[in-house]
This record gives C-alpha cells, sequence and structure tokens, in this order.
C-alpha cells in the first residue's frame, strides 16, 4: 500500500508566477550590498506557502523583537522546540504533514521516500540535499568514534537494522522488512532525532575531511580530548548553542558566547505567506535568562511578548491582576496537553532493596494513591478546574476510559490502611508511622525539582492525609539536572513530576512510552536503560506487569489494523490504572499563557503540550507578529 502525505499547504507553481515575492525588509540592507542573494534566490523552487485564512489567521507584517524568559542558559534549545521546522510536523488538527519535506511517500509503513525541496538552503546559503542525510548516516551515526553506540534505536526494527539510500540529490529512502510506524511521528517531536546534518559545515571537524594538523589545531583549541569529541560540541542541532552551525529553523542564534540571548531570522528560511512575504513575520527573538520565581512577576511587569514556560495556575492571580492595572498584556488559559499535572513516581529500581520490595507490591501504590485527597487539592490550587483522577489519556483522547481515570482515586484511608496491613506492615513508631520489615520508620522522601510553588502545596496537604496511613512524607527540593540523576541512578525513592507528556493519544500514536522503553519514566530508569541500550545498561524488568507492556508495545508495532491497536492502547491504559506505576493526582488543569496585546495570530484557545505539539511550536511562531497601530493608539 502506497500513501503520499498531502502538503500542509497549496504550492502550485502558477500560484507563485501570479503573486510576487516581496523582498525581507530585515535583510534588504545585505541584499542591496550584495552580501545577501535577494528572496527569490534564497527560497526552495516550491517554499511551503502558508494559507493562513484558512486557519482563521490574518497577513502579518515583517519586523520587531518578541520577548520571551527562560530559566537556564541551556534553554536556548527552546527555539529549536519553539520553532518548530521539521522534515514532517503537526498541523492544527495533529495530523502529520510534510514541511521541510516536500512530500513523503508511504509504502506499508515500511519504507519511507523522503522527497526534498529543490532550491532549499541552510540558513548559510549552502544547498540543503540528500548529501546532508548521508552524512549523517555515513559519517556520524555509523561512526564508532562519534556515536559508540551505534545507529539510534528507532532504526533497528525487529533485529534487522534498517537502510538508508540516496538516489539523487533531492530524494532519500529510509527502508526496513517490517513495518516501522512511528518513523514519522518520531520527526515530528519536539526534540527529534535529526537525521540530517549540514555536511558542508561538519566536515571541518572530521577525520575523514579535515586536514590532519589543522584538525588536532582545533581539538587543542576546543580543549577536549579527540576529534571526535571536537565534531559532537559543534554539532548541537538541537542544543543551538553553536551560532556557527547553520540551521533550518525560522531563526538562527546570533549569539555566540555572550549571555544575552538573540536570535534573528533565517534568510533562507522555506515558508511564505499567500502574498508572497517570507516567514518569520517577528524579526527578532530576545531570550533571556531569569531565575525560576521571577518569571511571573516579569510578565506581570510587561517585560514578555509570549510567555508560558515557566508560569503555573498559580500565577494566573498575579498576572490578571498586572492585566486589569493597565498591562499591556493577555492572560490566555490553554488546556494542558501532559497526562497529568502532578504524578508521584515510586522508583521501582531504588537500590535500598528493603524500601524497592516494599514499593514493588501494587498494595502499596494504591495505598499511597487511597491516601491522596484530590478534591482537597484541586480546589485549594485550581479553583477546581482540574479533573481529578490518576494519570491515563486525557477526556478529549479518544482513548479516555473514565474507569482508568477514577480507578484507586478517590480518598480512602480506611481501605489504604487495610492494603498495607495486609502487606504484613502493621507495626508502627510511638508516632503512628510505620515500620519497614526491617525496623526502620517509614519515611516516604520524595524529591522535587523545586521550581513549582504548586507542587509542594500539593504535596504538603498530602502530607497530612498520609500520616493518617501511617507514612511520613519527605520532600526534598532539588535542582531538576540533579534530580533527573538521582532517579536514573536508582538514588532517589520516588520523584514528582508531569505525568506522560503526551496525554492525547490516538490508536495511530506508538503506545511504547506506556511499556518500560526509555529512563525518562521515573517509576522505571533502569529498565527504560536496558531497552534503549540493548541490555549493555540497567536491568530487565522483572514483574509481569512491566513484561506485558513490553510485550503489547511489540504487538501495536506488528500490526496496522486500527481495531488492534486501539485494543491494545486499551489494554496497557488498563494496565496502568491497575498498577498505578506513576500516582496522578489531577489532570488538565489550564495552563496561563502570557502575550503581548500588539501580538497577532496567537490562537484564543489552544493546548500547550510538549509532545505532540512542541509547546508553542504546533502553533507556528513563525506566523504571528506584531501589529503597530495598537502600539500607536496606547502611545
Amino acid at each position: 500500500m502506497r500513501k503520499l502525505f498531502a502538503l500542509l499547504a497549496v504550492l502550485a507553481a502558477p500560484a507563485l508566477a501570479q503573486t510576487p515575492l516581496q523582498e525581507t525588509t530585515f535583510w534588504a540592507q545585505e541584499v542591496a550590498a550584495g552580501n545577501l542573494p535577494p528572496i527569490g534566490e534564497r527560497l526552495p523552487d516550491a517554499p511551503l506557502v502558508v494559507d493562513l485564512e484558512a486557519k482563521g489567521r490574518s497577513f502579518g507584517t515583517q519586523g520587531g523583537t518578541l520577548r520571551t524568559l527562560v530559566t537556564r542558559s541551556k534553554d536556548v534549545r527552546q527555539m529549536v522546540v519553539y520553532g518548530y521546522a521539521r522534515l514532517v510536523g503537526y498541523g492544527p488538527d495533529y495530523e502529520l504533514y510534510p514541511d521541510i519535506l516536500r512530500d513523503v511517500e508511504v509504502i506499508e509503513d515500511r519504507k519511507y521516500i523522503l522527497h526534498l525541496r529543490p532550491g532549499h538552503r541552510w540558513s548559510d546559503g549552502a544547498p540543503f540535499t540528500s548529501a546532508d542525510f548521508r552524512y549523517w548516516w555515513e559519517k556520524v551515526v555509523n561512526n564508532p568514534e562519534i556515536t559508540p553506540s551505534g545507529p539510534p534505536e528507532f532504526m533497528t526494527v525487529d533485529d534487522k537494522l534498517g537502510r538508508v539510500t540516496f538516489p539523487d540529490d533531492h530524494t532519500v529512502i529510509f527502508e526496513w522488512d517490517t513495518p516501522n510506524s512511528n518513523f514519522l511521528p518520531l520527526l515530528a517531536q519536539a526534540a527529534p532525532p535529526f537525521i540530517y546534518r549540514p555536511a558542508h559545515y561538519l566536515r571541518q571537524f572530521h577525520i575523514d575531511f579535515a586536514e590532519t594538523e589543522t584538525l588536532a589545531e582545533e581539538v587543542r583549541r576546543a580543549r577536549v580530548k579527540s576529534w571526535a569529541a571536537l565534531h559532537n560540541k559543534r554539532d548541537s542541532m538541537y542544543k543551538f548553542d553553536n551560532a556557527d552551525q547553520p540551521t533550518l529553523q525560522p531563526w538562527i542564534n546570533a549569539s555566540g558566547r555572550s549571555s544575552r540571548k538573540l536570535f534573528v531570522r533565517n534568510p533562507f528560511y522555506h515558508r511564505i505567506d499567500a502574498r508572497g512575504v517570507q516567514l518569520p513575520y517577528i524579526d527578532v527573538v530576545n531570550m533571556t535568562i531569569v531565575g525560576g520565581g521571577l518569571v511571573a512577576a516579569k510578565a506581570n511587569a510587561g517585560e514578555v511578548d509570549l510567555q508560558a514556560r515557566g508560569l503555573d495556575f498559580p500565577d494566573v492571580l498575579i498576572l490578571k491582576k498586572g492585566e486589569a492595572d493597565g498591562g499591556n498584556y493577555r492572560t490566555l488559559l490553554w488546556a494542558s496537553g501532559v497526562a497529568s499535572q502532578i504524578a508521584i513516581y515510586p522508583n521501582l529500581n531504588f537500590n535500598d532493596p528493603v524500601w524497592r520490595e516494599v514499593m514493588r507490591d501494587v498494595r502499596f501504590r494504591r495505598a499511597l494513591s487511597l491516601g491522596i485527597d484530590r478534591r482537597m487539592i484541586n480546589r485549594a490550587l485550581y479553583f477546581g478546574l482540574g479533573n481529578e483522577g490518576g494519570m491515563t489519556a486525557l477526556s478529549s483522547s479518544p482513548l479516555f476510559n473514565e474507569t482508568d481515570l477514577l480507578a484507586w482515586s478517590a480518598m480512602d484511608i480506611e481501605a489504604a490502611n487495610a492494603l498495607l496491613d495486609d502487606m504484613g506492615l502493621s507495626n508502627r513508631n510511638d508516632a503512628g508511622i510505620r515500620l519497614l520489615p526491617d525496623g526502620r520508620p517509614m519515611e516516604f522522601v520524595i524529591e522535587t525539582a523545586g521550581e513549582r510553588q504548586e507542587v509542594e502545596n500539593a504535596l504538603a496537604i498530602v502530607t497530612d492525609t498520609w500520616r493518617e496511613i501511617g507514612i511520613k512524607l519527605v520532600m526534598r527540593p532539588l535542582d531538576r539536572d540533579i534530580l533527573r540523576n538521582r532517579v536514573y541512578a536508582g538514588v532517589s525513592m520516588a520523584a514528582i513530576w508531569f505525568g506522560w507528556d503526551n496525554g492525547l493519544p490516538t490508536a495511530a500514536t506508538s503506545p511504547k512510552y506506556l511499556a518500560p522503553t526509555n529512563q525518562e519514566f521515573f517509576a522505571w530508569p533502569k529498565w527504560g536503560q536496558h531497552y534503549a541500550t540493548a541490555g549493555s545498561a540497567g536491568e530487565p524488568p522483572d514483574i509481569e506487569a512491566a513484561k506485558k507492556l513490553m510485550q503489547l508495545a511489540d504487538d501495536w508495532s506488528h500490526t496496522t489494523v486500527p481495531a488492534e491497536r486501539k485494543a491494545i492502547w486499551r489494554a496497557m491504559l488498563d494496565i496502568h490504572a491497575d498498577q498505578q506505576f506513576a500516582i496522578g493526582i489531577l489532570s488538565e488543569a489550564p495552563q496561563p499563557v502570557v502575550i503581548s496585546k500588539r501580538l497577532r495570530n496567537v490562537p484564543e484557545k489552544a493546548i500547550w503540550a510538549y509532545d505532540p505539539g512542541a509547546h508553542f511550536g504546533v502553533h507556528r511562531v513563525d506566523e504571528f507578529y506584531f501589529d503597530d497601530a495598537f502600539e500607536q493608539v496606547t502611545q
């Protein structure tokens, strides 16, 4: 069976011929000086023409600087997330469409023929061709010095490595013997596998191309141990911290090593509107690094034009007050796409053998869930707007099942105590705290990233109710990276985080993230490591429910029948609801989004989700623009 992905917008050449291209004002001076070719030579032969009217949006004007905030220097990578230039990407309907690619042919979900746009160029003007895919395949992932682990996991299906061929400059073929249905969704992720590289740039750091003495000098200057380490340091497609590396994103890093993070429009970007105006509309993005607790205050002070990251629902009051007091911004409430706003993850791979055995008993996890007053947390922190219950698919997903949402989620102190007693944990100390089998008090330590006040407030409420079931909750705030590393190493007893990034799955969504296939699911980091490294790290799952999830995920990969895939999804969600691997507290709490009153084409109602959607990415920030008419009226 052959499928051909339709384009997101009409790309007919006659339409372009009738619409003269407009030179980009930001680069006009460079064009006039001969430092940059004119717009007609900077675009692909068939650019992606965006039908704004079909999306209910207005044509914009070029110009302006968009201000936004992040809380860590490494968050410059959010420009790759928000920019969301992908080979294929999600549209507003959350269906996949070609973006960087002209089109994709899909044959039996095992053969993918990628057609590039002739004339497409990197941000430095070099041609973007199949040679950039070949470089990734032959010189990066299949070079043992650069990639010791070999090709990425998605390239192997049923223990057989896929094949990549390059018939011509504008065609790349990925092919497997059996279906690899998750290939295109992977390419559309917020943090996708970049299966291409700017070969013309990276060759200068590769032993196969560079002069030996020159390369050795570059290694010395970069203070790294080898040419491969240098190559990996200069190759930052997702990190986006190398201003010299060309990109296909709408904005390019113009910050260098400066602490001020500025990004300017890509003169060779492949998208235009129907009037022949090159996107993005906004010329410059100014990304300022601030302390995590200052985001809401600075948004309230009018120091941002577009902000959601770093804002939580409790910030709505101060934001709305600033808006009412004459602030030149609006506070929108978008739906959250994560499966749970707050979820507790008992670490089943915790290094302490006594605690690990206790946590692996499903009665313990169910008791913890029954000991949470979700109604109180919802009313106290979210004005009752959240959806109380465990972690499962959201109500807007076709896979939503209310039974899974409500499983073990209604507070029942008596039932929780009965479960713990049934485990043999009936002995208590003088303070009423239950004792572990080795006599230690049951002090359950939950580590947090220390970034969300709502998490700490929720845990304060949980502390009181868990005391009634004989468990002392100890909260330990940590730096986010330290928290993750401790979880991955089995040092953390439990952690608290969001639920699954994708709370909006369909039967066509790969359910691998529900199985122990990655360490990012904090309940089973070492099981995930074992799968991701083909057994070279971590440890294999050794409880039946986890093994069943692995089998079901594999079953999904080996069928293309929608009814069968739906049944697999339902079975996996049922297992999670029953086993309480992650103890969800509530979901669908609104996400505050602050936008300047001058900013246009921002949706009033939308979904804030990392995957699918890349936060602002799916809403296409390159189509946002500033309305100068508003600025003139308010001056």
